[in-house]
């Protein structure tokens, strides 16, 4: 009896966490990932167009920095990806001599489920001097069709391969 009551109870959890992650899962050859239907390279195009950036500035030790403006030196990252982005913009920020700024990349379907993780990176922006904003698909007028002006995104694509 004890061990149908924890396996019912492990059913309903696993389940409801799944229904509770904010974001987006596609499966690709049996691996599970997390699906965006534009490009990071999207966001940055815009982004740093509006910001009269240089994108993918290259470093001496041959690192890119996503996009250099006279005062930050940005790295894009979606909600899932939070973490990594620390390390690369602090590295990007020495690097360069300018000040450390992340722009997360928030799905504007789970927008307001995916602010925990935009509000976990300005708490340690915070501590480590980092500016850090958000961004949604808003930024890049998308058309009917839910498609962006970039034809290097992959919302352009039929299929999406790796």
């Amino acid at each position: 009896m004890n061990k149908y009551i924890l396996l019912i109870i492990l059913i309903i959890s696993a389940t409801a966490a799944h229904a509770a992650a904010p974001f987006d899962y596609k499966y690709y050859n049996h691996w599970k990932y997390v699906y965006h239907p534009h490009n990071e390279s999207s966001y940055q195009h815009t982004y740093c167009a509006l910001h009269n950036g240089i994108e993918e500035y290259e470093l001496s030790d041959k690192t890119r920095v996503d996009c250099l403006t006279k005062d930050y030196a940005i790295e894009f990252d979606f909600a899932n990806k939070t973490y990594e982005a620390i390390g690369q913009v602090l590295h990007y920020s020495i690097m360069t001599n300018k000040r450390p700024k992340i722009v997360l990349i928030l799905d504007k379907k789970y927008e307001q489920r995916q602010m925990v993780y935009f509000e976990r990176i300005k708490r340690i922006g915070n501590i480590y001097n980092i500016e850090v904003e958000y961004v949604t698909d808003d930024i890049l007028t998308l058309d009917k069709k839910n498609s962006c002006n970039w034809s290097d995104c992959k919302c352009h694509k039929k299929f999406f391969r790796f």
